[in-house]
């Protein structure tokens, strides 16, 4: 089988292409929103705050939100748990 340069570019431009999606995709999952952006406040809300949140990672982390979570807290993102 001989290899064309067509062939070989557009199989390098693919491989390259798939590279940096999956670049893009892992970091995105990753990614966590700046508390000042859902209205982070460290004091509870109408009786709910981030320890009986869904998305709480005792014992002061949350899946959405970044920095150091406390579990008496509150954010826009609440869901019960």
């Amino acid at each position: 089988m001989s290899v064309t340069r067509r062939g070989f570019l557009q199989s390098s431009v693919s491989l390259v292409g798939g590279i940096g999606l999956a670049s893009v995709v892992t970091k995105e999952a990753s990614a966590k929103i700046a508390p000042n952006l859902v209205g982070y406040q460290t004091t509870s809300k109408d009786g709910h705050d981030c320890k009986g949140c869904k998305l709480f990672e005792p014992p002061n982390a949350c899946k959405s939100v970044d920095g150091v979570i406390d579990p008496s807290g509150w954010c826009k993102l609440w869901v019960k748990a």
